[in-house]
Order: C-alpha cells, then structure tokens, then sequence
C-alpha cells in the first residue's frame, strides 16, 4: 500500500496536497480505493460551492457500494477531475496522480496542517 508523504490524510481516507498557497487537490487514499473495490462513477455536484471541513462533496461507487466523500479542510470547489466521467477507474489505477478527484480553493491552508501526515495515516489503515 502507498502513503505518499507529501501529502495529508483525513480519518475519513481522503488525502489534499496544496499546489500553491491556497489551491489543493484532493482525492481518496490507496486504502481506501482497495477497500471500496473497482470504482465505477464519481458524482460530484458542488463546483462553486463553498463547504466547510468534513461537509460531503460527493459520492464515490464501486461495484458493491456508494460511499460519500468529505471535505478535508473548508474552502470553494474549483473543479472537477473531468477525466473520472469517462475513466472512473484512474481512481483505483492512480489515486495520487490522476485519480485526484477535486480542486479547491482552501479557505485557510493552515488547516491541513492539523491533518494526519503520511505515518499517522499508515497506522490508522493498518
């Protein structure tokens, strides 16, 4: 299983990692895509909406389930991995690279400080 460590982790299996002062991406974990199994359709409905931490996003199915998505750190959703309408399994095949699932314009990049780092979240996953 993979942890990056350039990254950070929330209890709920997502990760967010900041490309500049105030923009992430954010998507699920390894684990949490080998738990969910082959993941078949990312709905997500909120571009342009602004959320608080731990607010749903969106929804994540796999063949033998749905699980709802939850915001890492409050802030407005920019955009959509467009890419995951037609090839949904990016999410399985790369969730760090091209599996990311949302941009977002953080309200305040200190809050992803107080997330999980990488050793943390590995002994969370187990």
């Amino acid at each position: 299983m993979n942890f990056p460590s350039d990254i950070k982790y929330t209890k709920d299996h997502e990760w967010i990692k900041l490309v500049d002062d105030n923009t992430a991406i954010i998507g699920i974990t390894d684990f949490a895509q080998q738990e969910l199994g082959d993941i078949v359709y990312v709905d997500i409905s909120v571009v342009g909406k602004t959320l608080q931490a731990e607010d749903v996003f969106g929804t994540i199915e796999a063949v033998k389930t749905v699980s709802d998505l939850f915001l890492p750190v409050a802030g407005t959703i920019l955009e959509v991995n467009t890419a995951l309408e037609k090839k949904p399994e990016l999410v399985n095949n790369d969730p760090y690279g091209e599996g990311w699932i949302i941009k977002l314009a953080v309200t305040n990049s200190a809050d992803i400080n107080a997330l999980m780092d990488a050793s943390a979240y590995e002994a969370l996953a187990g």
